[in-house]
């Protein structure tokens, strides 16, 4: 313009109409910026609840294992309580007495479990009074076994 005689020395711009090429081109590094910060928080997001899934099932498992302990601990309780006091309010019996009867009702009930439930597979259980002394037999061993093991790591 100075050729022209005439000198800018301030402009005031109040609207720029870029052509409509670099108009799409600036949206699409505006959502692409957007979009890789929105894909980072998600991944974030999902990283915490995978986290926090992961934390509920180990305290799941962590407090199911303290019910299945406690559920023990009182059958053991329940069953010393019962030797003990049938052995003591029947003359003649000893604790192991007592424990082939309870041996003996649990055996029962399984089998009647077994046999009362449609959905149980075929099972094959020696069954007469000679087979059920077996089984005793078997558990008594297996416990004496157990406690000979147990000991032996002490």
């Amino acid at each position: 313009m100075r050729t022209y005689g005439y000198q800018i020395v301030q402009t005031l711009i109040i609207d720029i109409v870029p052509d409509e090429r670099v108009k799409k081109a600036m949206n699409e590094i505006n959502a692409a910026a957007r979009l890789r910060v929105a894909t980072n928080e998600k991944a974030e997001a999902e990283k915490i609840l995978q986290v926090k899934r992961a934390e509920a099932d180990a305290e799941a498992k962590y407090l199911s294992g303290q019910g299945i302990a406690r559920q023990r601990q009182a059958i053991v309780d329940g069953l010393r309580e019962s030797v003990l006091g049938f052995s003591h309010d029947v003359p003649g019996t000893s604790p192991k007495d007592v424990m082939d009867m309870v041996m003996l009702t649990q055996y029962f009930d399984t089998l009647k479990d077994i046999g009362a439930h449609s959905k149980s597979s075929t099972v094959f259980v020696p069954h007469g009074p000679g087979a059920v002394s077996e089984i005793a037999e078997q558990i008594r061993n297996g416990w004496l076994q157990g406690a000979a093991g147990s000991s032996d790591l002490r």
